[in-house]
């Protein structure tokens, strides 16, 4: 409605994860470091957690794109509530295996004989699990035991846990302390501060073709940050309503009003 009034080429605050639009604050260029250190340097498990709507999905993204697909080749898996055997079917698929074996064995075989497969062809395996804190205790015993596929000198597959920070309470169970002790590489994600909520906004409305207009009131900005508590989906979210309602004023400018129209509109 008013991404045409106010000359944008795509809407700037969708909340689908874009790696186009993604904003590295300090924490989030750590976070996508971490990842890479660990995948680079083949330390097995790596963990990244952060509240929900902080821009985990959007990072893992943005590493996905920057990993070299003549060195790497990836399985990521959206769907945490999965069997065990469910989760090795969607690791086959993901790495290209049309019609995976049903029994749990022959699963395990099959991914092993690919990632040795890769390996020997000079490709990393990297295994991805977002919203990891809903993994069933047998699912993570599942995970575990596929870091135990090896050579003499290296894993065969490099695994990164996404969750929210209930998955660090998850992993800190004493049932799951030999998958604790192998997790070499843990990032926890923050939220934005006020100086980075406002270079996000002025960030995402550039990357969408903004040419000065509109522009945000400081006020407006500061508003935005004390009510979305610097978490990127919320940022977005009321954002997306205050430029509506500055739309309806026929206002190139976004204020206070505009922002405690949006955040109302959406119950925050």
């Amino acid at each position: 409605m008013y991404q045409d009034y106010f000359g944008f080429q795509v809407m700037p605050f969708n909340i689908t994860p874009d790696p186009n639009f993604l904003y590295l604050s300090r924490h989030h260029n750590e976070a996508l470091q971490h990842l890479k250190y660990g995948i680079e340097e083949k330390k097995g498990f790596i963990v990244l957690t952060g509240e929900v709507g902080c821009g985990k999905t959007t990072l893992c993204r943005r590493l996905l794109n920057e990993l070299d697909p003549e060195q790497y080749e990836t399985a990521l898996i959206l769907n945490p509530r999965v069997t065990e055997t469910q989760l090795l079917r969607a690791i086959l698929t993901e790495l290209g295996v049309e019609n995976p074996p049903r029994g749990k064995n022959e699963l395990i075989d099959e991914i092993y004989r690919i990632t040795l497969s890769r390996h020997q062809a000079g490709k990393d395996v990297v295994l991805i699990i977002d919203e990891s804190q809903n993994l069933s205790f047998e699912v993570l015993e599942q995970v575990r035991l596929l870091s135990n596929l090896e050579t003499d000198t290296q894993k065969l597959m490099q695994i990164i846990l996404i969750g929210q920070p209930e998955l660090s309470e998850v992993l800190d169970q004493r049932r799951l302390r030999q998958l604790r002790q192998r997790i070499l590489v843990r990032y926890d994600l923050s939220r934005l501060n006020l100086d980075d909520t406002i270079h996000y906004i002025q960030h995402r409305l550039s990357r969408a073709g903004s040419s000065g207009r509109p522009r945000f009131t400081r006020l407006a900005e500061k508003r935005v940050f004390k009510w979305s508590r610097g978490i990127p989906r919320m940022i977005n979210n009321i954002c997306d309503k205050a430029l509506l309602s500055a739309y309806a004023r026929n206002s190139d400018q976004v204020n206070y009003w505009d922002v405690r129209r949006g955040r109302k509109s959406l119950d925050y």
